[in-house]
C-alpha cells in the first residue's frame, strides 16, 4: 500500500484523526489550552492528507462506474468527461505525491522569504523586484497569503531588500527549493545604449517559527533601534519612529519591520523574524555537524547561481541543479515555477529539513 506524508499510511492517518476528534469532543478539552492547541494543529495537518485522499477516492469510484457504463454503451461525450476527470485525478495524485516528499520537520510551516540584489545598482535592484513579483504571483495562484514585512526601495527603481511572509500549506517546504542565487540576462531598460546586462539576486527562505518551537533569545544580546518607516512616493510615511530594527549581536543577524504603524507591533513582528532566522541557523549548524555538505548543495554566493533567466539573445529559463529548461520566460516571471520546484524536490527527496 502506498505510504503518504511520512511514516504511516492513509488508513492510519484516518484512524489517528478519528481519535483526535474524539479527544476534541471531550468537555474538558480546553482545560489544558496549550495541549488543546497542539491537538487542533495536529488535526489540521492530518486533514490536509485525509481530505484530498478521500476526495480522490470518491472521484475514482465515480470514474469506475462511468467506465462500466461506457463498456456497455459507447458515448463520445461521456468518454470525453471520463478522460477529463481522469486527468484531473492524476494531477491531484501528483500533488499529493509531491507533498509526500515534504517530510522534513518544518516543511508544513509558513515561510519567510527575503530577497537581496547583488552588485550592479539599479539593474540588480530591479531584478530583485521582478523576483518579488514572481514569488507573489506563484503564492497567490496557490491561494497562499503574502504579506510584505519589510521593504527598502531602490534609489531609482526596484528594491534594495525585501522580506515577505508567505502563509499556506507547506509554503516553506516548496519555497526551500528556491534558496540560492538567481541570474538574469537581458537588454537593460536602464541603459541608453541598449546593451546586454547580467544581474544577480539572492533568495533566502526560513520557516516561520511559532510558539511550539523553543528558540532562546537573550534580550541583553539584542540592539533595538527605531526609525521612521518610508513609503514609495512619500506615501504612508509615519511621523513617528514606529519602524523597528533588531540586531542579534552574537550572530550579526539583523531584521527590521515597518509593516505596522505601531512600534509595539513592529517589534513583535521583528522578534518573530529574528526567531525564524535563529532557528534556521541552528538547523543548518546541526546539519553541518551531522554530515558533510552534499555536492548538490551550493553555497549562496555570487557566481554560484541555481537558475538563469535569459531574455537576450534567446529566451530560456534553466535550473542548473536539475537541468529543467522552460522557454516561456514570461510565464515563469508571472509565477509559473512549479516545474522547477517539483524537479528539485524529486531529485533531492524533499526539502525543508
Amino acid at each position: 500500500m502506498t505510504t503518504w506524508g511520512g511514516s504511516f499510511e492513509i488508513p492510519e492517518k484516518l484512524s489517528a484523526l478519528q481519535e483526535l476528534e474524539k479527544e476534541m469532543a471531550r468537555p474538558d478539552f480546553w482545560d489544558q489550552p496549550d495541549e488543546a492547541r497542539r491537538t487542533i494543529e495536529r488535526t489540521k495537518q492530518l486533514k490536509e492528507w485525509t481530505e484530498p485522499w478521500t476526495s480522490i477516492a470518491s472521484k475514482v469510484d465515480d470514474l469506475l462506474e462511468l467506465a462500466g457504463l461506457l463498456s456497455e454503451e459507447p458515448d463520445p461525450e461521456l468518454l470525453a468527461e471520463v478522460e477529463s476527470e481522469s486527468a484531473e485525478v492524476e494531477r491531484q495524485l501528483g500533488e499529493l505525491e509531491l507533498r509526500n516528499m515534504l517530510s522534513g520537520p518544518d516543511t508544513h510551516r509558513d515561510a519567510l522569504l527575503t530577497i537581496h540584489p547583488g552588485a550592479g545598482g539599479t539593474e540588480s535592484q530591479d531584478w530583485a523586484e521582478m523576483l518579488l513579483r514572481m514569488y507573489s504571483r506563484w503564492a497567490e495562484s496557490r491561494g497562499f497569503t503574502v504579506d510584505v514585512l519589510d521593504l527598502l526601495a531602490g534609489d531609482e527603481a526596484g528594491i534594495k531588500s525585501v522580506t515577505v511572509e508567505i502563509r499556506g500549506s507547506h509554503a516553506y517546504g516548496y519555497l526551500s527549493a528556491e534558496r540560492g542565487v538567481h541570474r538574469l540576462v537581458r537588454i537593460s531598460p536602464f541603459d541608453s545604449q541598449g546593451r546586454r546586462h547580467t544581474s544577480f539576486a539572492s533568495v533566502f527562505v526560513y520557516p516561520v517559527v511559532e510558539d511550539d518551537i523553543e528558540v532562546e533569545v537573550d534580550e541583553e544580546e539584542l540592539r533595538i533601534d527605531t526609525f521612521r518607516a518610508s513609503g514609495a512616493g512619500g506615501q504612508h510615511v509615519n511621523k513617528t519612529d514606529s519602524a523597528v530594527r533588531i540586531t542579534h549581536e552574537p550572530t550579526g543577524i539583523v531584521v527590521s519591520c515597518q509593516q505596522e504603524r505601531s512600534q509595539h507591533k513592529n517589534k513583535a513582528m521583528a522578534m518573530k523574524m529574528l526567531r525564524a532566522a535563529l532557528y534556521q541557523r541552528a538547523v543548518e549548524e546541526r546539519e553541518a555537524k551531522r554530515r558533510v555538505l552534499e555536492d548538490t548543495k551550493k553555497e549562496i554566493a555570487w557566481g554560484s547561481q541555481i537558475r538563469s533567466y535569459v531574455l537576450q539573445p534567446y529566451t530560456m529559463v534553466k535550473d542548473h541543479r536539475t537541468g529543467v529548461e522552460i522557454g516561456n520566460v514570461s510565464a515563469v516571471l508571472d509565477g509559473t515555477i512549479d516545474d522547477f520546484i517539483e524537479a528539485f524536490l524529486r531529485e533531492n527527496g524533499g526539502a525543508g529539513s
